[in-house]
């Protein structure tokens, strides 16, 4: 990866493989400078891997010939611009997704809830006190963009930084992983040698060179982000097209569909389209002549992922990164092109000075701390090879999926649908057994994927549940989840009490159940019998293991409910009537609603079934809101047979008739026809900058408000709880913005059976 990212810097000023010579004035580093001082035995024309690469293959062939290569003299702008671009997106990142807009709902002190950290003797600080970590990680981000007080901002971002990001498991993703590993580097970096305030109090740093490898390992960090994404990637549900199957339907993908169907646009555009890009954009990116297309494309992906995904600043920081693979010139050649009256404020546009952490001899003279430089750039490339492949060691974050989701750059190709969490307890003493409501005493729902935070979630319920009178609670949980489009079917051993049951981070979870690859072929037809179904018919696959059985409430709303059997032998069993009903392949029974059954398992091989359900309540509500709209237009148009009932003239625009009793047909009706003339005037280009402007204003205000509270907090204490709850509502408050519709009246009656 060295010799790769050195493509860029082809015509940097080497020195003279020769004897020692009077040194020539210093050329502006460009694709066609000559090497100053070149010996006479320089060759007239570049060979073919300098062309292509940017130095000599004999670079590689010894030790100090790779530290001299690595610590090259290289323009310090491009990772200026990077340095103050990243700073700027950090900092806006603070606030939003790393939450320090909502710290006190998530740390308020005496909280009752159950958090997940990576190593257990983590804990959050008292809540002024995250506060005053989260200024102060700001306050680093700032410092990196402005590049005041370089090292010492950065160590004043990264230290809180990581802090707060293996204080919680469940936030973990890939691009909050990268964002910390990107600010590790910079730490080590001379990003601070181009445009920042400290070279304008420190000469010796002002434009000064930086060495090769400071470009090497950030563009070794953003290619393998491409290329080992387009690696797993090759995982056969997203070359099949299932990963993410719906996301075809977006607008930003409508004209393909002018081309193309929308399977054909979820098969080829966003699954063979986002393969192919990752596993070339490394490639394209490092080499001078593809670069330009390369920027292209990847410019255009991290536009539509910005409105695809919610993933913060992510497209914008690789997009900030694409810049690391041009020329390290380029922000000065751009400057170059600013009127003469703007230069004085801006950035140098002379060529750097020399840099006593370069090398500009052709032997010897290499210091101890270049070896060390350069051992690192190899050590943690090494690494980050390595780590997203050593799920073999860390065996006990593995579930369906490989590790913990974050650090593996398997960035989308697992979708998951959950259709039912069950958390039952059992009391050791009594043995009375309750359930609790899923995601009880925690902040989030990323618990339910992985057996380490079920074993975290359970040991701080069996410490949680004795305050309410709950002795030696036993937990077990019952999560059907659907991966990739597959059939619903167990995480985990629902018999199992996860209190008690064995976890660790180095073998195998014994208590989680297998992914029942067996039955993928089996999704093309699933996925077939769905597109079938009309708008009020629903279906649900479910595969279950041989011995366990499955209780389930079928809902008065879904008066027409059946189960037909795909593969293997179920008991289904009718709690109230006390009946059992033994069901092989293709046989099937009606439900009665209203009413518990359970689903035994009896073959030997794991089953598969559906329920197939019609949400008649629903049906019947729409068939009334249309003869109403019929009804409306009848009286409108003169051929309604009579005039309309006191309680039906409000379709008409009159008011209620005094005495008349209100319909609640009607209302519904007409709170319907509201919240949608209320969307379509908000749905312009304007109204939605100006809510989103609002949402974003809201949340970096009452950052601002809670920090200074915080910080008046422990400098000189908190003031009487009246005053501080007035404090809280002015940070809460908001301008005024229109609400639509009863404030979220839901229109819909009945839902999808509760399994």
């Amino acid at each position: 990866m060295a010799a790769a990212a050195a493509g860029a810097e082809r015509g940097l000023p080497r020195a003279p493989s020769g004897p020692a010579r009077r040194r020539r004035p210093e050329q502006t580093p460009g694709p066609s400078a000559a090497e100053p001082g070149a010996g006479p035995g320089a060759e007239p024309e570049r060979s073919v891997a300098r062309r292509l690469l940017g130095f000599e293959l004999r670079d590689l062939s010894r030790w100090h010939r790779f530290v001299r290569l690595l610590h090259r003299p290289t323009d310090p702008a491009a990772l200026g611009a990077f340095r103050a671009a990243f700073g700027l997106l950090m900092a806006l990142d603070v606030p939003q997704e790393r939450g320090m807009a909502l710290l006190d709902r998530r740390f308020l002190d005496g909280l009752e809830v159950c958090r997940f950290p990576l190593l257990p003797a983590l804990r959050p600080l008292p809540l002024d006190g995250m506060y005053l970590l989260y200024a102060v990680m700001l306050l680093g981000a700032l410092g990196m963009m402005l590049g005041c007080w370089y090292r010492l901002s950065c160590v004043a971002f990264l230290c809180p930084y990581w802090y707060v990001l293996l204080l919680d498991k469940t936030s973990w993703n890939n691009h909050s992983y990268l964002y910390g590993l990107l600010a590790f580097q910079l730490t080590f970096m001379g990003a601070d040698r181009y445009g920042s305030v400290d070279g304008l109090f420190r000469p010796q740093k002002r434009n000064a060179h930086i060495p090769l490898w400071n470009y090497t390992l950030l563009r070794a960090q953003i290619f393998l982000v491409y290329f080992i994404a387009g690696l797993k990637k090759l995982d056969m549900d997203w070359v099949s097209g299932y990963s993410m199957g719906s996301l075809a339907r977006h607008w930003l993908f409508a004209p393909f569909r002018l081309l193309l169907s929308e399977q054909s646009t979820s098969l080829l555009v966003v699954h063979g389209g986002g393969l192919l890009l990752d596993l070339s954009a490394g490639f394209l990116l490092l080499l001078d002549a593809t670069r330009p297309i390369a920027l292209i494309f990847v410019t255009y992906f991290h536009c539509m992922n910005s409105q695809l995904f919610s993933i913060g600043m992510f497209p914008y920081t690789m997009l900030a990164s694409s810049g690391l693979f041009c020329h390290p010139s380029w922000p000065r050649r751009l400057l170059t092109r600013c009127p003469r009256w703007l230069r004085g404020g801006l950035p140098s546009t002379r060529p750097p000075r020399h840099s006593p952490d370069c090398h500009y001899g052709a032997r010897g003279g290499l210091r101890p701390r270049q070896h060390l430089a350069a051992a690192f750039t190899v050590l943690y490339v090494l690494e980050q090879l390595f780590l997203p492949y050593s799920h073999f060691i860390t065996q006990g974050y593995n579930n369906w999926t490989n590790g913990l989701y974050g650090y593996s750059w398997d960035m989308m190709v697992h979708s998951r649908f959950h259709q039912h969490v069950k958390i039952t307890y059992q009391d050791g003493l009594t043995g009375d057994v309750g359930y609790l409501k899923p995601g009880v005493f925690t902040q989030s729902r990323r618990w339910k994927d992985h057996a380490d935070m079920l074993k975290q979630y359970a040991t701080c319920l069996s410490q949680l549940l004795p305050r309410y009178n709950i002795s030696e609670p036993r937990i077990y949980f019952d999560i059907w989840v659907s991966i990739n489009d597959r059939f619903q079917q167990r995480l985990v051993d629902p018999r199992v009490d996860v209190v008690r049951a064995p976890w660790s981070p180095w073998r195998r979870t014994p208590w989680v159940l297998p992914l029942l690859l067996e039955l993928s072929p089996w999704r093309q037809r699933l996925q077939e019998l769905e597109s079938s179904l009309d708008g009020h018919t629903d279906v649900v696959f479910i595969a279950d293991f041989p011995g366990l059985h499955l209780e389930n409430f079928v809902s008065e709303d879904l008066g027409n409910t059946s189960l037909r059997v795909l593969r293997g032998e179920v008991l289904v069993e009718l709690v109230e009537q006390q009946r059992n009903h033994s069901l092989r392949e293709g046989d099937g029974m009606q439900l009665p609603a209203g009413q518990y059954h359970k689903v035994h398992t009896v073959s030997a091989e794991p089953s598969c079934y559906l329920y197939l359900y019609v949400n008649t309540t629903a049906r019947a509500l729409e068939q009334n809101l249309t003869r109403l709209q019929e009804l409306r237009e009848r009286a409108r148009n003169g051929t309604a047979p009579e005039p309309l009932p006191p309680e039906l003239r409000p379709l008409l625009g009159e008011p209620l008739p005094p005495g008349a009793a209100a319909d609640p047909l009607v209302a519904l009706l007409l709170r319907r026809e509201r919240r949608e003339r209320e969307r379509e005037r908000g749905a312009g280009l304007g109204q939605r900058l100006r809510r989103f402007l609002r949402r974003k204003l809201h949340l970096f205000r009452r950052s601002v408000l809670m920090t200074c509270i915080s910080l008046r907090n422990l400098a000189v204490g908190r003031p009487p709880p009246q005053r501080l709850a007035q404090e809280l509502a002015f940070a809460d408050w908001r301008p005024e913005e229109e609400e639509g519709g009863n404030g979220g009246a839901t229109d819909t009656v009945g839902g999808d059976p509760e399994l």
